[in-house]
Formats: C-alpha cells, sequence, structure tokens
C-alpha cells in the first residue's frame, strides 16, 4: 500500500471522478435523472470509523450533485451482532455529518420477499437445501485454480428443498443443521459463485423482527436484493466487493422485471488513515481490553471519537473532498486530516485564555483589591464575531514557559528586566522572583505600565514590544482538566505486521493530563463547542465536564510544518 498526499487545487475546475463519470454515461445511455437514487447501508453492528466517512460522503455528496435521493439502509441480516444501540449511533453520526436521508429503511424490512423469492429459486431449480456443515462446504470449494466439488445434495428434487426450506424457516432445525445454497457453478473461478450460501440457521432474536424467524438471509442474498427493492440506481461500496459483483448481479438477474430499474454495483478504494485502524473487530478488542474508554473515545477512530474530540463536520468533509475518489488503496497520512481540521478550526474556534501549566504573577503596583474588565476580541478570523471582556486583577496566571530569569535577544517572553505585553491588557516588566527550597520558580513579580492599556489609544498603548502572552486572573480564574490527545499507536500501520499483535503498538502516552486555569467565561460554554486556547492548541469541552468540574479536550496543536501538494 502506498503512501498518498493529496494533491489539491481549488482553483482548479473540478474534472469528473470515475463514479461521476459512470452515472454521466448512464444519463446518456438512456437513464432518467429522476431514477437516480443511492443508499448508505452500514451493518448496526458498531459504530462508524474514518473509513465510513468516505461512503457517506460519496453517497450523500453525489445525492446533493443530482438532487437525487439517498435511502439510509441498515443491512441487518446477522442478530448475533446487531444493537439498537448501533443503529442509534450511525443516525447521529450521518446527521453531525451534515447530510439529510430521504428514508430509514432495514434489509429485515425484507425478510419475507427475500424469503418468497428464495422459494422461487428453489422451485426453478436454482438453489437447494444442503445438510452438510459449513467446514465441509467451505473444503468443498477447493481453490481458484482447482473445481470445487459438488454437494450430495445439490441435485435433490425441488419438493424436498421447498419443504426442508419451510421447516427452516418454522425453527424444526438446529442451527448449523443446514442451509440453502444457490446452485450457480462450482467450476467457476470466482469463489463466490461456486454455490453460495443463502440463508442459515440463527435461533436469535433480531432487534427489529423479535423471535418471528429462525433463519437468516447473508449478506450477498439480502443486500442486492434490497438495493433492487428499493430501486436504487447505483449501489457503491469499497473495494473489497469488487468480486462479489458477479454473483450481486446473477441474484439480481434471477428476480429482475422488464421495466425496473436495474441496480449497477461499482466499487472505490476505502480509505486507510495512518495512525488508526478501522477493523470493527479490533475496535472492539480495544474497548473489551480497556485500551480506551469506549467507542467515542476521542483517541478512537470513530465519528463519535472524533466529533468528542472536537473535530467538526466540514473539516471531515473537506477532508474526504481533498483525498478525492479512487479506484486503488491508499494510506492517507494522519497529517492531512489534521490539517483540514486546524484549517476549519481556525476560521470557526473562539480565541479565549487558559493557563495549562501555570505560574503566579503579581503586578506590585497594580492597585490591591482593584479589578477591571478588559475587551478582547473573539475570533480576528470572523469579521462578526464580536468581543467579549475578560477579568484583570493585581494577581495572575501565566504559563511557566513563558518566564526566564535570564534569556538572550531571541526570547520575546518575560524575563527578569524584560518587557512584554499580556494579550489585551497592559505592558508588564519583570522585576523579580520568589523560589521554593527547591529552586522552583513560584511567583514572579513585576509592574505594569498603566497607560499602555490596548486599545486605549495613549501613546503608552502604542508602544511596540516584541512579545505578547496570554494570562488569565487568579481571583476569577476557573480550575480545568486538560486532556491532551495524541496519536493512539506508535506506528503507521499498527495491524501490517501479521506476527505482531497490533495492541503492542500502543502509544502509553496517547492521552496525558495537566490541571491549569481558564478565563471564567469558560464555564459558559457547550460541551463540543471548537476553542483555540491562544498560544496553546485547539479544544473543547467534553461531556465529563460537571458545573464543578471543567473537562477539555485537545483536538489539535496550534501548527503544523505539513502542507497538502
Amino acid at each position: 500500500m502506498r503512501h498518498h498526499k493529496a494533491n489539491f487545487n481549488g482553483r482548479r475546475k473540478k474534472s469528473l471522478n470515475f463514479i461521476e463519470q459512470i452515472i454521466e454515461d448512464d444519463l446518456a445511455n438512456g437513464l432518467k435523472r429522476d431514477q437516480i437514487r443511492f443508499r448508505f447501508p452500514p451493518e448496526p453492528n458498531g459504530y462508524l470509523h474514518v473509513g465510513h466517512t468516505k461512503a457517506i460522503c460519496i453517497n450523500f455528496g453525489l445525492g446533493e450533485k443530482y438532487n437525487a435521493p439517498v435511502n439510509l439502509r441498515f443491512d441487518d441480516t446477522n442478530p448475533e451482532k446487531e444493537e439498537q444501540e448501533f443503529v442509534d449511533s450511525i443516525m447521529k453520526d450521518v446527521e453531525w455529518l451534515g447530510f439529510k436521508w430521504d428514508k430509514v429503511l432495514y434489509a429485515s424490512d425484507y425478510f419475507q420477499q427475500l424469503y418468497d423469492w428464495a422459494v422461487q429459486l428453489i422451485k426453478e431449480g436454482k438453489a437447494y437445501v444442503d445438510e452438510q456443515p459449513s467446514e465441509i462446504i467451505t473444503e468443498q470449494r477447493k481453490n481458484p485454480t482447482e473445481p470445487g466439488v459438488e454437494s450430495p445434495y445439490r441435485n435433490r428434487p425441488v419438493e424436498e428443498s421447498l419443504d426442508l426450506f419451510e421447516r427452516m424457516k418454522n425453527g424444526e432445525f438446529e442451527e448449523g443443521a443446514m442451509s440453502l445454497r444457490a446452485k450457480i457453478d462450482m467450476t467457476s473461478p470466482n469463489m463466490n459463485m461456486r454455490d453460495p450460501v443463502m440463508y442459515r440457521i440463527l435461533k436469535r432474536p433480531h432487534h427489529r423482527t423479535g423471535t418471528e424467524w429462525k433463519i437468516y438471509p447473508m449478506y450477498d442474498w439480502a443486500h442486492g436484493e434490497s438495493d433492487y427493492i428499493e430501486q436504487i440506481s447505483h449501489s457503491l461500496c469499497s473495494l473489497e466487493f469488487e468480486n462479489h459483483r458477479p454473483l450481486y448481479n446473477w441474484y439480481l438477474d434471477q428476480v429482475y422485471e422488464e421495466g425496473k430499474v436495474k441496480n449497477k454495483q461499482r466499487e472505490f478504494a476505502r480509505m486507510n488513515v495512518s495512525y488508526m485502524i478501522t477493523s470493527k473487530r479490533k475496535l472492539q478488542r480495544l474497548i473489551a481490553e480497556k485500551a480506551v474508554n469506549g467507542w467515542d473515545d476521542p483517541r478512537m477512530p470513530t465519528i463519535s471519537g472524533m466529533r468528542r474530540k472536537g473535530f467538526t463536520p466540514a473539516s471531515i468533509r473537506n477532508f474526504i473532498e481533498k483525498v478525492g475518489v479512487a479506484k486503488r488503496e491508499n494510506l492517507i497520512e494522519l497529517q492531512l486530516l489534521e490539517f483540514c481540521v486546524r484549517e476549519d478550526l481556525n476560521k470557526v474556534a473562539k480565541r479565549v485564555m487558559t493557563v495549562v501549566d501555570p505560574v503566579k504573577l503579581i503586578i506590585e503596583n497594580y492597585p490591591e483589591g482593584q479589578e477591571e474588565w478588559l475587551e478582547t476580541e473573539n475570533n480576528p478570523e470572523q469579521e462578526h464575531a464580536g468581543t467579549r471582556e475578560i477579568p484583570f486583577s493585581r494577581e495572575l496566571y501565566i504559563e511557566r514557559e513563558d518566564f526566564k530569569e535570564e534569556a538572550n535577544n531571541k526570547f520575546f517572553r518575560l524575563k527578569l528586566g524584560g518587557e512584554v505585553r499580556l494579550k489585551s491588557a497592559y505592558i508588564i516588566k519583570g522585576e523579580r522572583v520568589e523560589k521554593d527550597e527547591n529552586g522552583n520558580i513560584t511567583t514572579i513579580y513585576a509592574t505594569y505600565d498603566e497607560k499602555s492599556k490596548s486599545g486605549s489609544g495613549t501613546e503608552e498603548s502604542l508602544r511596540k514590544v516584541k512579545g505578547t502572552i496570554h494570562w488569565v486572573s487568579a481571583k476569577h480564574a476557573i480550575p480545568v482538566e486538560i486532556r491532551n490527545y495524541d496519536k493512539l499507536f506508535t506506528v503507521e500501520q499498527p495491524d501490517a505486521e501479521k506476527d505482531v499483535d497490533f495492541l503492542d503498538f500502543i502509544n502509553p502516552d496517547s492521552v496525558t493530563t495537566v490541571q491549569g486555569f481558564a478565563e471564567p467565561n469558560l464555564k459558559d460554554v457547550a460541551v463540543g463547542e471548537p476553542l483555540q486556547f491562544q498560544r496553546i492548541g485547539y479544544f473543547t469541552k467534553d461531556q465529563d465536564s460537571t458545573d464543578t468540574n471543567f473537562v477539555f479536550n485537545r483536538t489539535v496543536t496550534l501548527k503544523d510544518s505539513y502542507k497538502p501538494e
């Protein structure tokens, strides 16, 4: 798998991607525009992840481009792994990304129709009940270069298969006792065509149909026929289904009626992002083994995890736009995703002041007991973002790294004998320090120029000093818990090594927590609101926050040298 740096130039006129070209060709060859219909068909057996965002954006994006309906259809054919929780989370994620579906549908809506069609195939001699265990069926399929072995039940009488299939439905047999198989071609080089299983016995309650069904359709049988029932014009899926396309078409041919839209399956490359995994099984293992704190942990590559971390819908959609629609798999660099997040947050995030490694600063010539409220801008990138007031007093907190007792001329922050501007406030000069018994600075003492207030228009306020630092008033500050998130894994492809457990690559420092102080306005921000902690990074308020404990997640650092090509 090669690395991919997306080549994107917004000034160029965009050429059609290969899927759009297929649709345009279909329109030129007689497909009516009002017959175009798409669907996004997740299986409700886990939370959606970063890989799904590509399929979501492609299908719903095409819906927007062609003013065509897009169904949200849950392919819920496996009651062993499916839950209503996953249905709810998927709907929330699609809505959060900013897309609107036409209908919410389920493969389970079609269980009766699928069963009736299966009976029709048996009657036509195109399906049969096989009483062999699944291991034997798999063994008989052989390999692509060797013809498969026909089941001894392949040519059983139609009436016998019809009777057994109905009794399977009625729950008369145990799980694994028999299955319904399509009768296609046991010599086909495409293994999917070697009499695939259409139904298996599963005596498990379904999250929608309860205990009504004792048999469930296999994905390949249910998926394409569901597309046909819904009259989906273009069934778009990831590349691993390319070899399933002949089976998709064979099943469709068995039920197709002249005059209806004949759905067309086409495949695009799935999206892999460095330092992330997207296998649901492996994501479930991360949760089970307590490597993360659930599906929405901000370190997870799930949409709910990215949302909680502070990513925005616009940044993810822009990321997918820059990645593009490819026919072969690439490894997309995580830095491109973070670039897109940073780019959007710079436009929308409110600038606030928070000190994450505080040290006390006392302005000795500022009157004791005095406080004032200073005006500061919310976001210089937004014309109508407005301003807010922040409290100022004699005792402040500043970042420990913003002060040095002695420093050379390239250090533009506070030092003894040196001047610096406090953001939206005054110019101060470092005078002296107090230290503890270990030599650590506990308090910095400074003096201020009372005529240098930012925005006051005085000669002193216009005086240029090289550095500006952020601060919070100690008297008014609220304590905050800050969770600094980093990559969950230490290598780009944690599941690439077949002989090494991907959990061996977990980053022990994927989250570090520090206690800081913030301006009091942060009490009132909503969970998920994008913020820029000035000169530190982009953050968002976490759902773990309470009225007395304010928790903020780092979304991304403030700057990165990465630039997309």
